[in-house]
């Protein structure tokens, strides 16, 4: 009969192994190959032994908005949530993908796509301006402080040019127009309705937020508590500076359909 060896020694043994240069199951590399990536550490479980091994970067949170130019709780949410946490964190930490539409309603007449919006034409002319801006500027630390500026300011739709002055000095207001009053700006907006139709499940009001393109009531109702918090939280790479936890005021209710 084989000599039974005590429970009690195994369970040394296994706490000792990273020391001792005993592979686990999942690893098939000699000790002295343990550091040499951070995947192979992991299932040697030799990270305690790596500390001069970086982690691989970890991805941003990506976080979708879909709102409409005036809806009074979208404007508070990019205001006073979306802004500011993007301004406290990196963009290593935080992806922010902007969709202006919402509510509204489109048809194709004669081959033109036309807009109806649940705040009327001025909505539908915001949503525009804000559509031609991200076209225009590409990047979004470019537009999305003239964004800020727009919807917190005492006029969407006439606030372009002083916004764009202060935050985006580089961009062409008469592009943007052009874009507004043009083809492209129907385009850009039909692309916003389909992005908006193909929401599942379908968005029941605005401001609708995806995490990781996921929308939960109880993702929706952190996001709109503590913006911050949420993506401290979710976030797996190493925490930045800002993620000390946070406190706001109660969001307004949504815009319902």
């Amino acid at each position: 009969m084989a000599p039974t060896v005590p429970l009690a020694l195994l369970v040394l043994v296994a706490l000792l192994a990273p020391g001792l240069g005993v592979a686990f199951p999942s690893c098939d590399y000699p000790a002295h190959l343990w550091c040499s990536s951070w995947e192979i550490a992991v299932a040697c479980q030799a990270e305690s032994r790596c500390a001069n091994l970086s982690r691989p970067a970890a991805a941003p949170v990506e976080l979708s908005l879909f709102y409409e130019s005036l809806c009074p709780a979208c404007r508070w949410f990019l205001v006073q949530q979306l802004f500011t946490t993007w301004l406290l964190l990196p963009s290593e930490a935080l992806s922010i993908t902007l969709v202006p539409y919402g509510n509204a309603q489109e048809r194709n007449v004669s081959g033109k796509w036309q807009f109806q919006c649940q705040h009327g034409p001025e909505e539908c002319l915001g949503n525009m301006i804000e559509t031609c801006l991200m076209h225009e500027a590409k990047n979004f630390s470019n537009y999305f402080p003239v964004i800020f500026c727009l919807e917190s300011g005492s006029s969407i739709t006439k606030n372009l040019e002083a916004c764009l002055q202060v935050y985006a000095p580089q961009l062409d207001a008469d592009r943007i127009t052009a874009c507004v009053q043009g083809d492209t700006g129907a385009d850009l907006m039909h692309h916003n309705a389909q992005l908006t139709q193909a929401l599942d499940p379908p968005h029941q009001y605005v401001p609708w937020i995806l995490i990781n393109g996921k929308h939960t009531d109880e993702l929706q109702a952190q996001a709109q508590t503590s913006l911050l918090r949420l993506i401290c939280r979710l976030y797996q790479g190493e925490k930045p500076d800002a993620c000390g936890g946070s406190r706001a005021p109660k969001a307004p209710a949504g815009c319902r359909r």
